[in-house]
């Protein structure tokens, strides 16, 4: 489980580097200016769910805890969230390609299902 806080770890290295990234090379270059706001929340939900990949490690580490199979699923579907939420949104802000927005509920429902897994392992 140490693999899902190196995991979360460089995954929230990455969202740092993209929002970076997002505000001083693409500044400019959004097809219009509401999609900066769009990689911003790809961004936000990005680092918000790397830590919390942090914290399944983390948690998964403890001796109370054990090595859950919830807990590895709870981490496996906030990585998949990340790519479906954060990935669509991502290309979708440089691209303006608008379909791309039917990808993004699905890694929503990714993370919402990732944080029930993370409740019911804390029983």
């Amino acid at each position: 489980m140490s693999v899902l806080l190196s995991l979360g770890a460089i995954l929230a290295f990455i969202g740092v580097a993209l929002g970076a990234f997002g505000a001083h090379a693409l500044k400019d270059k959004f097809p219009e200016p509401r999609y900066e706001q769009i990689w911003n929340t790809a961004v936000q939900y990005q680092m918000y769910h790397a830590l919390g990949i942090v914290l399944v490690g983390i948690l998964s580490m403890d001796a109370l805890m054990g090595s859950s199979s919830l807990l590895l699923w709870a981490g496996i579907l906030m990585l998949a969230g990340i790519v479906f939420f954060s990935g669509s949104l991502y290309i979708l802000a440089v691209t303006g390609v608008k379909k791309l927005g039917a990808i993004t509920p699905i890694g929503g429902l990714l993370f919402l299902v990732a944080w029930i897994l993370l409740f019911i392992a804390g029983f």
